[in-house]
């Protein structure tokens, strides 16, 4: 299997990326409190910027399937 080399702009997308899911699953894993009170935005939008901004400089937006490529190859599931 060939070894993915990233650009340092491919690199911080992959980052971002990762980083945007972990913010989700810790909202996803965080108690919003006593039924019926809001809780905290799911995504706070910085964090989702974060990893639109790096994906676009990256030029991957729209280019979904390359982009996954490249997270798996960078970082695998354990």
């Amino acid at each position: 299997m060939p070894t993915a080399v990233l650009t340092d702009r491919e690199r911080t997308a992959v980052q971002a990326y990762l980083r945007l899911l972990h913010t989700v699953r810790a909202a996803f894993d965080t108690p919003t409190g006593p039924p019926g009170t809001p809780g905290p935005p799911m995504v706070p939008p910085a964090v989702l910027a974060e990893a639109e901004t790096a994906l676009a400089r990256a030029g991957l937006t729209g280019n979904e399937e390359e982009f996954f490529r490249m997270l798996r190859d960078w970082h695998p599931e354990p």
